[in-house]
């Protein structure tokens, strides 16, 4: 698997504005866009840091995947994002090496990524999150 950085770090919040102001007002970072992903039903805005993104994840709704993860786990980190130089090797790769996937085809994130995730109970806990810069979109 040819992996090139860390793409994003995921953060759920509860309250987007709210934890907008923190990352803003306490560490100094700007926001560069906010976005909604109606597939995923969250809302996100993002952070740059050196090299590495920000994501905070807002619910649009209580049944989004958001919403599921604050309501049993609380707020906190929900996933970490991996740059794939070739998503689909990856996901193949992954699976090959008895990795479950979340998702087995790509679809389409925010910031125009593809992505697809690989299952937690796989990867020592972490919802992992793989991406790549479309080539082209996936819905």
């Amino acid at each position: 698997m040819e992996l090139t950085h860390i793409e994003h770090v995921g953060i759920a919040v509860k309250n987007l504005e709210e934890a907008k102001k923190y990352y803003e007002d306490v560490l100094g970072l700007e926001c560069y866009s906010v976005e909604e992903v109606p597939s995923q039903k969250t809302r996100t805005a993002f952070f740059m840091i050196g090299q590495t993104k920000i994501e905070l994840l807002e619910s649009m709704e209580p049944d989004g995947p958001i919403g599921k993860f604050i309501e049993k786990r609380g707020e906190g980190i929900h996933h970490i994002a991996f740059a794939a130089a070739d998503l689909k090797a990856s996901l193949k790769e992954a699976a090959d090496k008895g990795v479950q996937l979340i998702d087995a085809e790509p679809k389409r994130g925010a910031e125009g990524l593809n992505i697809a995730f690989l299952h937690p109970k796989f990867t020592h806990g972490v919802l992992t999150d793989l991406c790549e810069k479309p080539v082209e979109n996936v819905e």
